[in-house]
């Protein structure tokens, strides 16, 4: 081999394992240099005055089961959107206080919607089997979810948490597992906005 041939092959290598070791929307490493598969959030609350909120975030698509899903549909409720995927260590971490808060608030009239853009249907049922979740996920194969938040508001971590005002707009994001107090902190918020 020509040591034109040789210099060539080794740039292509060295450019491949940089490309490999980039962190992703779903890739990414920890502290000890170990490839995770998600970009780990810092646990950063940005939250929006009602005359700064942006929006409305338009999602539609179907769940796992294959049913209907449109936030559309909730519009005059508060919609918390969680973005996950089933081998995500810190989406497994905030499921248990995801359920609760879900089913703490069902009868106030917040929703919860996950997006998953990663898993196929048996692997996103298994995890949602596994933790009793009781609120849908839009199946994201096609990132239009994802865009769709990108366009008003970063998704720069798995898992992202966003809730949305009763408009639909964007009141707060959450980069990283969510803080179970700093959820219901939020959204008793805009609850009480919308009584007020």
């Amino acid at each position: 081999m020509g040591r034109t041939t040789r210099g060539a092959g080794v740039a292509a290598l060295l450019a491949l394992a940089l490309a490999a070791c980039s962190p992703t929307i779903t890739g990414g490493w920890d502290e000890e240099g170990a490839q995770t598969g998600y970009v780990s959030g810092d646990r950063s609350v940005v939250t929006w005055d009602a005359p700064d909120r942006e929006g409305p975030v338009e999602i539609a698509g179907t769940d796992f089961a294959g049913t209907a899903v449109d936030v559309a549909d909730w519009r005059g409720d508060v919609v918390v959107l969680n973005t996950w995927y089933a081998q995500c260590p810190p989406c497994r971490a905030e499921a248990p206080d995801l359920v609760a808060f879900a089913e703490d608030y069902a009868d106030a009239g917040v929703h919860v919607l996950g997006i998953n853009s990663t898993d196929d249907a048996g692997a996103a049922q298994a995890f949602e089997r596994t933790f009793a979740i009781p609120y849908p996920s839009v199946h994201d194969a096609d990132g239009a979810a994802i865009a769709a938040l990108q366009g008003i508001v970063p998704v720069q971590a798995v898992p992202t948490t966003v809730v949305l005002d009763a408009d639909g707009l964007v009141a707060a994001r959450v980069l990283g597992v969510i803080d179970p107090s700093t959820l219901r902190t939020v959204v008793d918020d805009l609850l009480a906005e919308d009584a007020g």
